[in-house]
């Protein structure tokens, strides 16, 4: 299954040629635009024509449907055909009305301007039969338009997906970098603490027993281990960083994982930094965060 992004746009139109006799009729292409960016839930908001706020709650129906979260804007519209030759054709019933209509007006209202070609045929476009029925027309345009959509969706979710297993490889060799360092820093304070020790016993002259200096450097260097062991805070990260792999390969609806995967990446990255006592480590400390972080900003665009 694909990873998908939150992020994506799709747009279609309708043509008149596709549609019934008084689609045809009125000379107008039916428009839908889908835009969809990064939100914790599914938000949907509508800007549709006068004509089409009627069929929102289909709408809503379609897209709840097919999509999971995300910050949705959907905007219906007509398009009005260009064409000189697409005119509508008014008959003359029409006509004779609005002739009668027009004599009435203007005898209780001298003054008022008669009507132009431009009213005339807008007014016989508009008003001289049924309405259109456009619920059927715009749910088919709005299931084709989503698959657009989630073509466009799926084609980011790759992309950050490929992102995310990369810096999760770099995240891998920084891990290998530090894992070394502990035990060549743990034997470093043991010698240095058996140096300290022996200095001690030279100046006490002594007075203190050897074997009493040596257990107590030897608990110090233990005690001192201890405390900057990161082991632990290494095979988290990188059970943490298996699961984020197989959750990108797995696809679907991962997001809401994925982000609490890059917390728990966070927080051992931070204790790292805690327990540092070598430049060395600190510096990988703070590329892993580096590295997280814009893992962070990418996993907030994933479904």
């Amino acid at each position: 299954m694909a990873v998908y992004s939150m992020t994506g746009y799709a747009s279609a139109q309708l043509d008149s040629s596709g549609a019934d006799e008084r689609q045809s009729a009125s000379h107008r292409h039916l428009g839908l635009e889908i835009r969809s960016v990064n939100s914790r839930f599914l938000d949907l908001s509508f800007r549709l024509a006068e004509e089409l706020r009627s069929q929102e709650p289909m709408l809503r129906s379609v897209l709840s449907a097919k999509l999971k979260r995300g910050k949705v804007e959907v905007r219906a519209f007509f398009v009005e055909s260009s064409d000189s030759a697409a005119l509508p054709d008014p008959s003359p019933q029409i006509l004779q009305r609005l002739c009668s209509i027009q004599d009435t007006v203007q005898s209780w209202l001298p003054n008022a301007a008669p009507l132009s070609v431009a009213d005339a045929l807008r007014m016989c476009s508009s008003g001289s039969g049924p309405s259109t029925d456009w619920a059927e027309p715009l749910k088919k345009l709005a299931q084709g338009t989503l698959k657009d959509l989630a073509s466009a969706r799926e084609r980011e979710g790759e992309r950050l997906a490929a992102s995310l297993l990369d810096r999760a490889g770099q995240l891998r060799v920084l891990a290998k970098q530090a894992g070394p360092l502990v035990p060549q820093l743990v034997e470093q304070q043991r010698q240095r603490f058996m140096d300290r020790w022996k200095e001690a016993m030279a100046l006490a002259e002594g007075s203190v027993a050897p074997e009493m200096a040596q257990d107590r450097a030897m608990t110090e260097a233990t005690a001192f281990a201890i405390r900057i062991d990161v082991a632990e805070e290494l095979t988290r990260l990188d059970s943490h960083l298996d699961e984020i792999e197989n959750l990108l390969k797995k696809g679907g609806e991962v997001g809401k994982r994925l982000d609490f995967l890059i917390q728990e990446l966070h927080r051992e990255a931070n204790t790292l930094g805690s327990k540092s006592a070598v430049m060395e480590m600190t510096r990988i400390s703070v590329d892993m965060k580096v590295l997280i972080e814009q893992m962070r900003e990418q996993v907030q665009n994933i479904e």
